[in-house]
């Protein structure tokens, strides 16, 4: 597993934009997939978009259109720009990170960054 460090957080206004990066705190290799998922007070934790072999991505229904995930790949870093914010976009946003190794898959989340969206 790889500890992974969340940077972008924070209180911003409905309709406004954030971006939120993810990377590794040292080397990891074989990291195969990266995204982000979110869990909002008393719901459980859901996928936002996810980044497959720095190509495919997925987004939930409810962020398609607002949201872009990236990734560079020789950095490990994985981005995610969220435009028009609304206030139930509000909860804390983790950062996962999938290793595929020789001796099986390892899955590493981070410690989460707090989104909140004030109306």
């Amino acid at each position: 597993q790889v500890q992974l460090v969340e940077s972008g957080g924070g209180l911003v206004q409905a309709g406004g934009s954030l971006r939120l990066s993810c990377a590794p705190a040292g080397f990891a290799s074989s990291i195969n997939a990266m995204g982000w998922y979110r869990q909002a007070p008393n719901k459980q934790r859901e996928l936002v978009a996810i980044n497959i072999n720095g190509g495919t991505t997925n987004y939930a229904d409810s962020m398609k259109g607002r949201c872009t995930i990236s990734r560079d790949n020789a950095k490990n870093t994985v981005y995610l720009q969220i435009d028009s914010l609304e206030p139930e976009d509000t909860a804390v946003y983790y950062c996962y990170a999938k290793q595929v190794l020789s001796n099986g898959e390892y899955h590493s989340w981070g410690q989460g960054t707090q989104v909140t969206v004030s109306s």
